[in-house]
């Protein structure tokens, strides 16, 4: 018997319970964020002088604010828009340090206006709501969309004079069920993320295969259509590299042209206020940072090697509470999905050869049904099925799930249930705890 009555064994991956099993008792509260010290946003342990100081300029470059002439007091950065969402890297990617998710004050509220411009804040969007990006599902003419439509435009902005071009209409979108809304997604450790072999990813999906069979949990990974390796970053695991990752971010989200996205999405008269592309390699050095790497290169080479120099988030001693809750992750089957351990190959970078870490995630996409579903394919990412978010880093983390509508883990973890989702025996499992035992598990969860 557990310490609450309930005792658990893994027969057929069942939950055997016993005693008072039926008696849900009062619904669990989330511990909440874990207040104190960020557990991320420094360097990777171990790098070298080098790469240490590349790191540091690239952290700030990250944290540029942009604006369209690159002139304006304190937004120096060159190409916002014509359409974007943020002016700054560092403003979706923001709590509990620069390169998580989103901050507590969401700073969309504020850029609508700024210098100038004419927006209107969209209604899902609110001062202590996620940072958001709209997708849209279909055209007006049916056929699949999928892209971003960005929020705001440098329409009536002092450096933007001419351009006169419209928000999207996203009242006419939602009362068609035609927007979805994803969240930004935290970047640390990701350089170990990039460098783990594909092999390795395979071998550990498959060490878990009988549980999965078990479960009912399927997934596939999500490949490149170039050279079919595994693609593993981004809420459908659709982009392949973290340089890929920023170049794409920088030209969606904050409209800046780049040597990997040179064209401009919008094309408007009057609105073509640069040359482009807006972000280019540096040839010529005005101003010293302290790193070389990071003055010749461009900002999404910044970017990219700011997450990939990145430390992993930092978990937390286990309390007692908390140790209970670490057995309960395993016998429910959680690490189905959330295979806690992975093992880089051979690093160019300093001590991040063959390094095994713990992000808590398989980084496959799964089916997690109807009610999670926001029908986008992405790659082989069918409209209901998601990456593994990785669960290191959550006990600092503010809003869960793809679009932010959680901002508990019971509430998070009940949503992976519903019709058609490869989820729904583990939150069988979860639901058979009592009320306790679902306390010890969210502290756990807090603790990563």
């Amino acid at each position: 018997m557990g310490k609450h009555g309930f005792g658990m064994t893994l027969l057929g991956i069942g939950l055997i319970a016993t005693g008072n099993a039926g008696f849900a008792g009062s619904p669990p509260l989330d511990p909440g964020v874990r207040t104190g010290t960020p557990s991320a946003g420094g360097p990777l342990a171990g790098l070298g002088a080098t790469e240490d100081s590349f790191f540091l300029s690239a952290r700030t470059r990250f944290g540029e604010v942009d604006s369209v002439s690159g002139t304006l007091p304190g937004e120096t950065g060159f190409g916002l828009g014509p359409r974007f969402n943020l002016n700054s890297c560092a403003g979706c990617h923001a709590y509990p340090a620069v390169g998580g998710s989103s901050p507590p004050v969401n700073p969309q509220v504020a850029i609508a206006t700024l210098d100038g411009a004419r927006n209107n804040v969209p209604p899902f969007i609110t001062r202590s709501g996620p940072v958001r990006e709209v997708r849209f599902i279909r055209n007006p003419d049916g056929s699949a969309d999928g892209g971003v439509h960005d929020l705001f435009v440098i329409s009536g902005r002092h450096d933007a004079v001419g351009c006169t071009i419209a928000q999207p209409d996203f009242a006419g979108a939602q009362a068609m069920n035609n927007a979805i809304f994803r969240i930004p997604t935290p970047l640390y450790g990701l350089g170990l993320v990039e460098n783990i072999p594909d092999n390795n990813l395979i071998a550990a999906k498959a060490a878990g295969a009988a549980l999965q069979k078990a479960l009912g949990v399927a997934g596939h990974f999500n490949t490149s259509a170039n050279d079919g390796t595994i693609t593993r970053f981004g809420w459908k695991a659709q982009n392949k590299s973290l340089l890929m990752f920023a170049g794409e971010a920088y030209n969606v989200e904050q409209g800046v042209t780049n040597e990997l996205f040179p064209d401009e999405r919008e094309t408007a008269a009057g609105c073509q206020l640069n040359v482009t592309p807006e972000d280019t390699t540096v040839l010529k050095v005005t101003a010293s940072s302290g790193s070389p790497a990071s003055d010749y290169s461009s900002d999404i080479v910044n970017f990219a090697a700011f997450a990939r120099l990145s430390a992993a988030p930092a978990p937390v001693p286990l309390s007692a509470t908390a140790k209970l809750g670490a057995a309960l992750f395993l016998a429910v089957g959680c690490q189905a999905c959330h295979i806690p351990s992975q093992t880089t190959g051979a690093s160019a970078y300093t001590a991040q050869s063959n390094v095994t870490f713990q992000p808590f995630s398989d980084f496959a996409v799964h089916a997690m049904g109807s009610g999670l579903a926001d029908g986008i394919t992405q790659g082989s990412a069918a409209g209901d099925e998601f990456r593994t978010a990785p669960l290191w880093g959550a006990g600092q983390r503010l809003f869960f799930l793809h679009d932010g509508r959680a901002a508990d883990l019971d509430t998070a973890i009940q949503a992976h249930a519903g019709p058609g989702s490869e989820a729904n025996r583990v939150i069988a499992n979860y639901n058979q705890l009592v009320s306790q035992q679902k306390q010890e598990l969210l502290a756990y969860l807090r603790s990563l």
